[in-house]
C-alpha cells in the first residue's frame, strides 16, 4: 500500500471541506483545498473564516501556508496522493437527485488525476452513485482506487465530530478500502467498512432518521395547539425524568443543506415509495404557515401592513449558516400577507439589531433559538413553536 502523505480537497473551502482539511492537517499531512470560491481563498489564506465552524480558526492560523494550502489553481491535484471530492447529490425541482452533478464535478479535473491517486468522494451521494462514477471512470480508460467515506459531522461541530464519531468506509476495491482506512483511520477514532450501496444508504437513512424525529415532534406541536393544548407542558411532562421518553426531540423549525434533501433522495431511490418521508415532508415544510396563522391569528387575523420581527433567520441556533433556513420561507410568508418583515438575527449583520426590531414590532415569530434570546420577555403577540419566550 502507497503511505498517504498529500491531500487535496476539491471544493475545499466550503462547510464539508474546511474542518476536514484542517483535521488532517493537524495528524500530520499537508493539505491542499481547492476551490473555485475567490473571496473563500482569499479569506482562507489570511487566516480568516467564511463561516462559524468551532475549533477551526485556531487551527487554520497554525498550519495556513505551513501544511495547508489554499488555492484556486487545480494544477496542485497532479502531485497529490489523494484527492477528496466533497461534492454531494443535489435534488432537482422535481425532488429528484441530480446525479450528473457529481459526475460532471469528476470529469472536468479528471485530466488531472493519475491511476496511482486515492479518489475519495465524500459527500451525500444518491445509493448507486459511486458506482456511477467508477463505470465512467473505467469507461475513460481510468482505473483508479475509489472510495466513499461520507461526512456525517454537524454543521458547526465539524472538527469536534471528526475526530469523534466513528468514519463509515467503502471501497471499490480492497486497495481503496485498505488507503481510505489508513488515512481517516488518523483523525476518527473507529472505522466501520461497509460496501458502497451500504455507506450511501447509511448516510441518507441516518439524516431521514432524524428528519422524520422533528417531524413527529412537530406534528404533535399541531396536535395540541390546534385544540388549544400548551404542548409544552405536555413535552415536559413526557420527558421529565422518563427514560423512554429522553430523547424526545422538540419542535422546530427542520431546515439546513441535508435533512430535507437527504429525505426526498431515499424516497425518489425507493420510487417514490417512502411514504413516512413525504408525510415529514409535509409536516415539517408546513411549520412556517402554521406559525403565520398563529400570529394572524392572535393579531386580529390579519397581517396586513403590520410589523412584523423575524428573530432569528439562520437554519440552526448560534451560527451564521442560513442555508435552506425555513425562516426565509416565514419571511415570503408575511409577504404575502402584506406584513412588513423585520428580520433580525445577531449572526448576519445585514439583518437589524436585536433592539430596534423589538422596537418597531407589532408581532414576533421566533425562527431560530438563539441564545440570545432566551431571556426576553415579550410584549407584544408572538409565535415560537422552539418553546424558549418566557410568556408575560
Amino acid at each position: 500500500m502507497k503511505e498517504i502523505k498529500k491531500v487535496a480537497i476539491i471544493g475545499g473551502c466550503g462547510h464539508v471541506g474546511i474542518p476536514l482539511g484542517l483535521a488532517l492537517a493537524d495528524r500530520g499531512f499537508t493539505v491542499t483545498l481547492l476551490d473555485k470560491n475567490e473571496k473563500a481563498v482569499q479569506l482562507l489564506n489570511e487566516g480568516k473564516l467564511p463561516f462559524i465552524e468551532d475549533g477551526a480558526e485556531v487551527l487554520l492560523r497554525k498550519y495556513v501556508n505551513k501544511t495547508l494550502f489554499i488555492t484556486m489553481d487545480p494544477v496542485c491535484l497532479k502531485e497529490q496522493h489523494c484527492v477528496i471530492f466533497v461534492t454531494g447529490t443535489p435534488v432537482d425541482e422535481h425532488l429528484n437527485a441530480k446525479v450528473h452533478a457529481v459526475l460532471d464535478v469528476v470529469k472536468e479535473y479528471l485530466p488531472l488525476l493519475t491511476e496511482e491517486q486515492l479518489i475519495v468522494l465524500r459527500s451525500t451521494l444518491y445509493p448507486g452513485t459511486v458506482r456511477i462514477v467508477e463505470n465512467m471512470l473505467l469507461r475513460s480508460n481510468f482505473k483508479c482506487k475509489l472510495a466513499f467515506c461520507p461526512e456525517r459531522i454537524l454543521q458547526g461541530k465539524g472538527i469536534k465530530e471528526i475526530f469523534e464519531l466513528p468514519q463509515l468506509v467503502s471501497g471499490c476495491s480492497e486497495e481503496a478500502e485498505k488507503e481510505a482506512s489508513f488515512l481517516f483511520g488518523k483523525v476518527a477514532k473507529k472505522i466501520i467498512l461497509l460496501s458502497p450501496e451500504e455507506a450511501e444508504l447509511a448516510k441518507l437513512m441516518t439524516n431521514s432518521w432524524r428528519y422524520l424525529e422533528f417531524a413527529i415532534a412537530n406534528q404533535f406541536y399541531m396536535i395540541a395547539e390546534a385544540h388549544g393544548v400548551d404542548f409544552y407542558k405536555v413535552y415536559n411532562a413526557m420527558t421529565d425524568d422518563y427514560p423512554r421518553a429522553r430523547h424526545f426531540p422538540r419542535p422546530g423549525l427542520a431546515a439546513g443543506p441535508c435533512l430535507f434533501k437527504d429525505t426526498m433522495q431515499l424516497a425518489s431511490y425507493h420510487d417514490n415509495g417512502f411514504f413516512l418521508g413525504h408525510s415529514a415532508m409535509l409536516v415539517n415544510e408546513g411549520l412556517p404557515n402554521l406559525l403565520v396563522e398563529q400570529l394572524a391569528k392572535k393579531m386580529g387575523g390579519s397581517l396586513k401592513n403590520k410589523k412584523i420581527a423575524i428573530l432569528g433567520m439562520t437554519f440552526k441556533a448560534n451560527n451564521d449558516d442560513i442555508r435552506e433556513s425555513l425562516s426565509f420561507k416565514i419571511r415570503k410568508l408575511l409577504e404575502q400577507k402584506m406584513a412588513f418583515v423585520l428580520p433580525s438575527d445577531p449572526y448576519l449583520k445585514e439583518t437589524l439589531p436585536l433592539e430596534k426590531a423589538l422596537e418597531e414590532a407589532e408581532g414576533i415569530i421566533i425562527g431560530t433559538p438563539h441564545d440570545a434570546y432566551k431571556e426576553l420577555v415579550l410584549s407584544v403577540p408572538f409565535a415560537d413553536c422552539w418553546g424558549i419566550i418566557r410568556k408575560e
